[in-house]
């Protein structure tokens, strides 16, 4: 039996702010029928709006990031600003970059942040669309966001999602953007990564099968072996210099018949 989502409490005012992103009425697709595909104007509304989409989902996207297929699928008007937006957040990009190295709670923030513009009411929501991922899938969770009452409200199908900005007591600026409070992993993320990065030393400082001889004396090797090794190099030197002279020769020879 499938659970369904959790309720939970609004935690923030509903009073909204203007912010640097630009007023939220004006940001859609005004033209996106008005021309057709192939008109110059639609063409660059609609580049300024995938542009507006990854930097919303991605901050800053790549050149290797893009996914041409769906930029074409935008422009050829065979789906909309949302289904953008689900690709996005479904690409190999944001799998690789934001959930393969965040925990379902984390996943809730940066997800909410960016797709609904505005901080998650609290450990309640949190925990509610964290089950939904656990028991149904990413997939399932950015389908329930996406299709949701309150994307559909703020966003609808036409609009690039931004930050809501809520006016805060006692401030005369709204919130930090989404980028700032939720970089894209956390500590837990950046502690595992120092464990697993290579040590100081190339990482031999912890590898026992790696470490010196215990005959070695002060981390070098016994004076007989270093002569050993010695006496050997120069020796092959001497057979490479006497095999070089050889073949000197018998080219010179070759070459004086």
């Amino acid at each position: 039996m499938t659970i369904p989502v959790l309720s939970y409490p609004l935690t923030s005012q509903n009073a909204r702010v203007s912010d640097l992103a630009g007023d939220l009425q004006t940001n859609g697709l005004a033209t996106i029928t008005f021309a057709g595909s192939g008109h110059e104007t639609y063409n660059s509304e609609v580049d300024e709006l995938i542009n507006k989409a990854y930097r919303q989902i991605f901050f800053h996207a790549m050149k290797s990031d893009r996914d041409a297929y769906l930029e074409s699928q935008l422009r050829n008007g065979e789906i909309t600003i949302r289904d953008f937006i689900r690709g996005l957040l479904l690409s190999r990009r944001f799998s690789e970059g934001y959930f393969n190295c965040s925990s379902n709670y984390r996943m809730v923030d940066q997800v909410v942040g960016r797709i609904l513009g505005r901080p998650v009411h609290g450990d309640a929501e949190r925990r509610a669309w964290a089950i939904v991922i656990a028991e149904k899938g990413f997939k399932a969770f950015i389908d329930e966001i996406l299709n949701g009452d309150e994307y559909m409200a703020c966003f609808g199908y036409d609009r690039v999602p931004q930050q809501r900005a809520r006016t805060l007591p006692g401030q005369s600026i709204g919130e930090i953007p989404i980028y700032q409070r939720f970089p894209r992993y956390g500590a837990d993320w950046r502690d595992s990564l120092q464990e697993r990065a290579p040590s100081a030393q190339f990482g031999l400082q912890n590898d026992t099968s790696s470490q010196a001889s215990a005959v070695w004396i002060g981390g070098q090797p016994p004076a007989w072996t270093v002569k050993v090794w010695l006496a050997l190099f120069a020796i092959g030197g001497l057979e490479l210099t006497r095999v070089l002279l050889t073949v000197a020769g018998a080219m010179l020879k070759t070459g004086g018949e």
